[in-house]
């Protein structure tokens, strides 16, 4: 059998392999941080105290924002021990516009909008806390409360009167009764 006198054009699969960017968090016994992302040091803002753990949750939101692609993220704790992920930005929805507006039209002036605060303890810092009737998404703050704000058409819209605040890394789970 004799080859052919063409060269062979690559097909999808003879195409490299898709590479994530890589986070390398390395932690210290003083719960430092050192951050590197594609092997290059990811530095705090300038005159910012330097990393610590409890800003995890803040500086991969951060990272997935800039990059709006998943990345991978290898953990290396002070003892040695490795943890391995693959972390997908979070989305923010915009809020859906109002059916029968044009963008053509004048802003009508509309009062404030009263929102009701769902708030609730035990979440890890920077945890990504989901506020339910799910409805939108929050961060944990930096002493593990969560909070989630709803318009009164959001809290109208649920028939138990209910919401909650569900965090997607620690578990915790609590139960708002909305006004």
């Amino acid at each position: 059998m004799t080859r052919p006198r063409y060269k062979r054009t690559p097909t999808e699969t003879d195409q490299a392999p898709v590479m994530l960017p890589s986070v390398v968090m390395t932690v210290a016994e003083d719960g430092t941080m050192t951050v590197t992302v594609d092997g290059e040091r990811h530095l705090p803002e300038p005159f910012a105290p330097p990393w610590r753990r409890e800003a995890f949750a803040a500086i991969l939101d951060t990272l997935t924002s800039q990059r709006s692609t998943p990345v991978r993220v290898e953990v290396r704790e002070a003892d040695g021990t490795v943890f391995t992920d693959i972390i997908v930005p979070t989305r923010r929805r915009q809020p859906a516009p109002e059916l029968g507006t044009s963008s053509a039209a004048v802003p009508a002036v509309t009062a404030p909008t009263e929102l009701q605060v769902v708030q609730g303890e035990g979440f890890v810092p920077g945890e990504d806390v989901a506020v339910a009737v799910i409805l939108t998404h929050s961060d944990a703050a930096h002493n593990g409360t969560a909070r989630g704000l709803l318009t009164p058409k959001q809290v109208a819209s649920s028939p138990t009167r209910e919401a909650i605040l569900f965090g997607r890394i620690s578990g915790t789970l609590t139960v708002v009764r909305l006004r």
